[in-house]
């Protein structure tokens, strides 16, 4: 049936033909996104669970291709012990990050308490850090910062369960997300913002 057949067919005819094509055309439209899905192939996927160690290879490739900023809110990160170990390996990479321009913030939690040893861990992957020109961040030690949050560019986000921890990385059951929203990541980058400004 031609357009000219179309347009002098009665109006149910017509109604009909309509119908049909766009339900056809929404339902190839779901399917293909449904393909896509189901291979985990779709790059455009604004988010992506990272369960247990796909977290680390994500979280590499993230760093790797920053281009501006790496913003990092962690309660535990804990560097310093092989260089081969996984954090030591995120930490080398914010190293060359930082070598290629890129500008890497870090908050650690520090409980105040000299001996405690979270607060020895992390200030040990501060001085680490430090070295390789990162800007580290203690939180207040009046409040415990329990987050586990990485904004990169002010548009990925990956949040969730993940410490920047051998065990975390590696060993545990842990699950975090993967999301590319430019509005969340410039809410939660605010947010970190605020951590430093209370700990002053």
């Amino acid at each position: 049936m031609n357009m000219k057949n179309i347009c002098s067919a009665p109006k149910t005819i017509v109604s009909v033909f309509l119908a049909a094509l766009l339900l056809f055309i929404i339902l190839s439209s779901a399917d293909a996104r449904e393909k896509s899905a189901g291979t985990g192939s779709d790059v455009s996927c604004p988010v992506i669970a990272l369960k247990n160690k796909d977290f680390f290879p994500a979280l590499l490739k993230a760093i790797d291709e920053a281009r501006e900023e790496i913003f990092i809110s962690m309660f535990s990160f804990r560097a310093g012990v092989h260089k081969r170990s996984y954090p030591d390996r995120v930490l080398a990479h914010l190293g060359r990050a930082v070598q290629r321009g890129v500008k890497v913030k870090v908050i650690l939690e520090d409980t105040g308490k000299k001996s405690d040893e979270l607060t020895l861990q992390n200030r040990q992957t501060k001085k680490l850090l430090e070295d390789q020109g990162i800007f580290v961040y203690g939180d207040s030690p009046k409040k415990t910062t329990h987050t586990k949050l990485i904004v990169i560019d002010q548009r990925l986000v990956i949040l969730g369960s993940h410490n920047l921890t051998q065990s975390a990385l590696k060993y545990n059951n842990e699950i975090s997300l993967l999301v590319e929203n430019h509005k969340l990541a410039r809410d939660i980058r605010e947010y970190m913002l605020a951590i430093i400004k209370e700990a002053k």
